[in-house]
């Protein structure tokens, strides 16, 4: 009896340690390199990454197609979930639907989302909010970068290249990413 006693007192303690390891992995142990792969299927994307729009979108007063654009694309990730927000000069958007496409057997290494996108309140005459999906391929190696493209449902498409810059969630574009180019054109000519 003290047998049956001594395995249910020790059943507690086994769950307790179990949940604390299991949680220490959720929150931190994911991200280690040590665990990809085998253990975790997916890359840490967590920061903030810089790069540019390259669309298609051609300005209805020149009929010409903007020089690339300045954006960056912040990451925030855990085991469970991930978000991204995209910010140029003139918008931000959101992602409300996320997720991974791994497959190591077919070389397949990508990341897709849909947004809502919120242009600057005083664009509105020509920039209306819309929504829009982006499928990035993540590259490791030599450098880490997202290389992808995104389509809107304003019929809009065009290619993202984005490179890492910090681990650290930016809330707002660096200085020298400020400036859309479409918005300098249109200040130019007034």
């Amino acid at each position: 009896m003290s047998k049956v006693k001594d395995f249910f007192g020790l059943v507690p303690k086994v769950v307790t340690i179990d949940l604390l390891v299991i949680a220490i992995f959720v929150k931190w142990g994911w991200k280690l390199k040590m665990f990809r792969g085998w253990l975790v299927p997916f890359p840490n994307l967590n920061g903030s990454w810089l790069g540019f729009i390259y669309s298609e979108w051609k300005n209805p007063n020149t009929g010409e197609k903007p020089p690339p654009i300045p954006v960056m694309l912040t990451v925030n990730q855990s085991f469970f979930h991930i978000s991204c927000m995209m910010r140029t000069g003139e918008m931000e958007s959101s992602s409300y639907s996320e997720g991974f496409l791994i497959d190591p057997d077919r070389q397949i290494k990508n990341i897709a989302y849909s947004y809502t996108s919120k242009p600057r309140t005083s664009l509105s005459d020509r920039s209306i909010p819309h929504d829009g999906t982006a499928v990035f391929k993540i590259v490791e190696k030599p450098k880490l970068k997202l290389v992808g493209r995104y389509w809107t449902e304003r019929l809009t498409k065009g290619e993202i290249i984005l490179e890492y810059h910090a681990e650290e969630s930016l809330e707002e574009l660096p200085d020298d990413f400020r400036d859309h180019p479409v918005t300098e054109d249109e200040n130019r000519r007034q």
